[in-house]
């Protein structure tokens, strides 16, 4: 099976889960405080053509302002206040470039799920855009990031730009040929909602030579069982509630 590239059990949804604003700096400085040592995030471009770290493509639902991101510039969409609505004490969190997120990754030592967010018919423009920089921004480190979408156009581009670079196929419900989709997209990885998991497709994947992921897992019973049957990491919005479960599971582990 590929290891390389991949992350670790327990990664945090969008930054920080439900404790900090999603996608933002401070979602990272509260995974790492936690001891969460992978974190997931999404990446969009802006008017201007830099990549910024937001999950919605408009920004009505999570920061100050309204319109469409990509309608705004980097710097506009750094002057919008993205922690605000989640609690005040996090007033003031910028919409944050992808550079800044890879810098903080690497100092605070967290392996980065980076999601391309983008429609298929749109998945090469952004892919395009964004594979140099993360290439540039992890240049020299000791884990590279892992790069997932929904678009398979978009992961096509990457294996194009950055075939080094591990990738992984987001999923809703799994489809009958994800062996044919993974092999030809290069991917490392299937990544699944978890209400589409079943001991068989944990047993079929790893079989396959690919490893699985679930999303998004916030029940500690479910998670404790998942990770008992070998799923190699799952994304979550609680991650110091699985984070103690992972280490029970590790621990009864022969």
């Amino acid at each position: 099976m590929n290891d390389g590239g991949y992350l670790p059990r327990i990664v945090a949804h969008r930054c920080g889960g439900a404790l900090a604003p999603e996608n933002t700096l401070a979602g990272l400085r509260v995974a790492a405080a936690l001891g969460c040592r992978g974190v997931e995030f999404d990446v969009q471009a802006s008017a201007d053509g830099e990549a910024v770290v937001i999950h919605d493509d408009h920004l009505d639902r999570t920061t100050d302002r309204a319109g469409r991101v990509a309608a705004l510039t980097a710097a506009e969409l750094a002057s919008c206040d993205a922690g605000v609505r989640h609690h005040p004490a996090f007033a003031g969190e910028a919409v944050p470039r992808l550079a800044e997120i890879a810098d903080s990754c690497r100092r605070l030592g967290l392996v980065a799920n980076v999601e391309l967010k983008c429609e298929d018919a749109g998945g090469d423009a952004l892919a395009r855009l964004v594979v140099p920089k993360v290439v540039a921004c992890w240049r020299g480190a000791a884990a590279l990031p892992l790069l997932s979408s929904f678009s398979e156009a978009a992961l096509a581009a990457a294996a194009e730009g950055a075939a080094l670079v591990p990738r992984a196929l987001l999923v809703e419900q799994v489809p009958a040929d994800w062996r044919e989709r993974l092999a030809r997209l290069g991917c490392i990885a299937l990544h699944c909602r978890v209400d589409a998991l079943e001991e068989g497709l944990v047993r079929d994947v790893h079989r396959a030579g690919y490893r699985l992921a679930a999303y998004t897992e916030n029940d500690p019973e479910r998670a404790a069982r998942w990770l008992a049957l070998g799923v190699d990491a799952l994304f979550t919005d609680r991650p110091e509630l699985l984070l103690e479960v992972d280490r029970a599971v590790a621990d009864a582990s022969p």
